[in-house]
């Protein structure tokens, strides 16, 4: 990632805390643990949710089968323009998570396999959590996979312990994994099964 990316990022936290999560992007560490767990052979249809500068989306395009399909939803505007810089190839829909359904029928998809998610959980309402998973739930098909993580001081916060619970009720299957220390904040990730 160059230095205009990381300070786009910097810039992005200062003036969209809420929205961005973070003060520095997603290391590689953490871009590792989102997706080694991630049964690529059965895929065929992946989204990536706030892939913000591109710090998962290129271990994603790495690992993807050549016949699956890509693309992700990202609202912030100057992170948008970094990834096209980046992946010009990407599929990028500058929508709200909350409209997933709406991309899939633009991308001529009813169902995806997995969704991984940069998303900030724990900066969210308990209505925005509810709708945002409840649009993912409208897509993902079942037996599909959910990566997302969490940053451990967001574990402590009422809106990330709901969101850990809420996990439970919409998924048969939650992991947790160990502490990415080598990622700023530090962080752990879930992984989800419908």
């Amino acid at each position: 990632m160059s230095l205009r990316e990381q300070r786009d990022f910097l810039v992005q936290f200062l003036f969209r805390p809420a929205g961005v999560g973070a003060v520095a992007p997603s290391s590689r560490h953490l871009a590792q643990a989102m997706v080694e767990w991630i049964d690529w052979s059965e895929l065929r249809v992946v989204v990536e949710y706030g892939p913000g500068t591109g710090a998962f989306t290129a271990d994603i395009l790495a690992r993807l089968p050549a016949e699956a399909r890509f693309f992700a939803l990202e609202i912030n505007p100057t992170f948008c323009e970094a990834l096209h810089r980046r992946f010009p190839e990407l599929r990028i829909y500058r929508q709200s998570v909350q409209e997933v359904d709406q991309v899939c029928q633009q991308e001529g998809v009813s169902q995806v396999d997995a969704v991984l998610c940069g998303l900030p959980w724990a900066a969210f309402s308990h209505r925005e959590q509810v709708a945002y998973l409840d649009a993912m739930f409208r897509v993902l098909r079942p037996g599909g996979q959910f990566v997302t993580f969490a940053y451990l001081q967001g574990l402590v916060l009422p809106a990330g312990r709901r969101f850990r619970r809420r996990l439970d009720e919409y998924f048969s299957t939650v992991e947790s994994s160990r502490t990415v220390w080598r990622n700023l904040p530090p962080a752990i990730v879930y992984r989800c099964r419908r």
